[in-house]
């Protein structure tokens, strides 16, 4: 693969001032399903508006979706094409399709960002070579040699991208033969748009309004898809505890599509109604303004059961000032200071073990009693550590670096 992207990088490397390889004028696609809600998607969309700002054109091969329209706004280009199919033979139709979009356009580097177009992908780079990067957005559960197969695509890239240290040291364990080809580049997050500042009232008073919370209450907020594995039980099971612990003027609010699970929401408002939660625990569907949630809320909390890539939701909640609470499971715990690592007076949030609704419930307790100060301060804590870790600024910078190295054919710089 190196060898691959070292001839592209001979014969069609454009080069800047000092005579140092450039991404002006270069056109770099990224694949990925759909445009949807999501930090994948996210990612792509903020990766696009960097890649114009440097001078390249952004392309994005995808099925569309509600991000579309912002893609365009930062000057991205859609390419429209069925990314999201996994049925074996149109996924080989894609592959000539894929490589005739290739060449038509001009493409010099090649970014897939889930695993069904990145085979498509990979097949196509053996008709229209050129550098081929991939990004770890999930863990990518599964222990069958079949899924392990499967999921390999992800470590097949000139450069490969994982989103923490978790994901890292998860395909240096399960793949070890993309060590050497590993760059560890953390989600960031537009901490002009998570900022406290940048937030009108109004829009913190209308969501409240529309989740249905009384202006005394607080709100503990989780903010996920509606899936078994981001732990709504466990949330709701806390809240039971509390409640009978007497705490009160609290409200519980999930915030997430169902995509389709609609037992999976059955049986959530059957456990609400049985442990007495009704007009406790609200079920909202998709929040367009994370923002504002994040500042409407007392505590977030990030209960997962499995473990997550990253930790989108504590970072952007850290931002906005809001304690969090975590599962210690997965990538969560990085991008959240608590004790042992640090002294109880240096935490940004609280980390709990995963499944755990009795802990959970204790940390949420220990949030919500915060005085003014305390949560003033902790929230001075939190955006500090989040802006000198999880910029957008460091990740789109770092990508393009990736870019560069695989334009080179060299192997992307190590963590």
């Amino acid at each position: 693969m190196a060898a691959r992207a070292s001839m592209i990088a001979a014969g069609l490397a454009p080069f800047g001032a000092g005579g140092r390889l450039s991404l002006a004028g270069r056109t770099v696609l990224q694949i990925i399903p759909r445009l949807d809600a999501g930090g994948a998607e996210r990612t792509t969309i903020d990766v696009a508006q960097a890649l114009v700002a440097a001078g390249a054109r952004a392309l994005v091969a995808s099925e569309g979706g509600r991000l579309t329209s912002e893609l365009q706004a930062v000057g991205g280009l859609l390419s429209p094409f069925p990314a999201a199919t996994k049925n074996p033979l149109l996924m080989a139709l894609n592959v000539r399709r894929l490589a005739r979009l290739i060449r038509d356009e001009g493409v010099d580097i090649v970014h897939a960002r889930s695993r069904a177009p990145a085979w498509v992908a990979l097949a196509a780079m053996r008709l229209a070579p050129r550098p081929f990067v991939t990004t770890f957005h999930g863990a990518y559960s599964g222990r069958s040699a079949l899924k392990l197969s499967y999921n390999s695509v992800m470590a097949r890239g000139d450069a490969v991208i994982a989103n923490s240290h978790y994901t890292a040291e998860l395909i240096r364990r399960l793949y070890p033969f993309a060590r050497d080809r590993i760059a560890v580049i953390p989600r960031g997050a537009d901490f002009a748009k998570f900022s406290p500042a940048s937030v009108d009232p109004i829009r913190v008073a209308r969501l409240r309004r529309s989740w249905g919370a009384e202006p005394q209450e607080r709100i503990v907020l989780l903010a996920a898809r509606l899936t078994a594995w981001k732990g709504q039980k466990v949330l709701i099971e806390a809240a039971k505890r509390l409640r009978e612990g007497g705490l009160a003027g609290v409200r519980y609010v999930l915030a997430g599509d169902a995509q389709g699970r609609n037992a999976y929401v059955k049986e959530l408002d059957a456990l609400v109604d049985k442990a007495g939660l009704k007009g406790v625990v609200a079920r909202v569907g998709h929040c367009e303004d994370m923002p504002a949630a994040f500042l409407a809320a007392s505590v977030v909390a990030v209960p997962s059961t499995e473990p997550e890539a990253f930790g989108r939701s504590a970072v952007e909640a850290q931002a906005m000032g809001a304690p969090v609470v975590v599962s210690d499971l997965g990538a969560v715990p990085e991008t959240v200071l608590a004790p042992p690592q640090i002294p109880a007076e240096e935490r940004t949030g609280w980390r709990v073990p995963p499944g755990d609704a009795r802990a959970l419930a204790e940390a949420l307790a220990h949030a919500l009693s915060l005085g003014a100060s305390a949560r003033e301060a902790l929230a001075r804590r939190a955006r500090a550590h989040v802006e000198r870790h999880f910029s957008l600024e460091q990740m789109t910078r770092a990508t393009l670096g990736v870019y560069l190295s695989a334009l080179e054919g060299r192997p992307p710089s190590l963590p």
